[in-house]
């Protein structure tokens, strides 16, 4: 009876803790429109100005979205707070842009080239801005003359990434006008018939 015990105290132990690490990015959902803060702070005179809190990444996919553009932003939403690694393709290592992108695009039925550059010289129809869609990839040249990051549109001008070395799998904005400045622009990788 003793090893039964050790085994029922061990699992007692540390499914609490399994339990956290799995779920660490989950968030209640909004409910009425009241979300409640996580940390509570007193206003800092020198606080950047954020994003909007998002309070369910379910709630990030537009409902009117096609299925597999829909399962490419699942994926993508889903690993929202994973840290940024060159070279990484996966939540467990992190994710660089073109990582995160090929993880999201992973189900689909064609294989993505694993840089950016390669992603927009050779892939996809060209979309005019104006025309995006959610699942559509983004490009822009940061540091330099050519393409070197990648986004997927996420609709109403959002985008998710995996910015820079510090950062981490993130939201942002076409509307910043750092984005503006560098984007250079945007394919559609899905098949034609699921974006109808």
């Amino acid at each position: 009876m003793r090893p039964f015990f050790k085994t029922w105290l061990t699992i007692c132990l540390l499914m609490p803790l399994a339990a956290h690490a799995t779920n660490r990015e989950q968030r209640l959902p909004n409910v009425n429109g009241y979300t409640p803060k996580s940390h509570a702070s007193a206003p800092s005179s020198k606080s950047k100005k954020t994003a909007p809190t998002l309070t369910s990444k379910s709630s990030l996919v537009p409902p009117m979205a096609s299925k597999e553009s829909s399962n490419v932003l699942s994926r993508a939403v889903n690993v929202l707070g994973t840290p940024y690694r060159w070279g990484g393709s996966s939540p467990s290592k992190g994710f660089d842009c073109s990582g995160l992108v090929k993880y999201a695009f992973n189900d689909a039925t064609f294989d993505l080239p694993r840089t950016s550059n390669a992603m927009a010289s050779g892939h996809g129809e060209k979309v005019d801005r104006k025309d995006l869609k959610p699942g559509d990839l983004i490009f822009f040249n940061i540091k330099s003359r050519r393409v070197n990051h990648v986004a997927i549109y996420l609709g109403n001008d959002r985008f998710i990434h995996a910015p820079r070395r510090g950062k981490s799998v993130s939201i942002d904005t076409l509307k910043k006008p750092y984005w503006e400045k560098h984007y250079v622009v945007a394919k559609r990788v899905l098949p034609k018939e699921q974006n109808a």
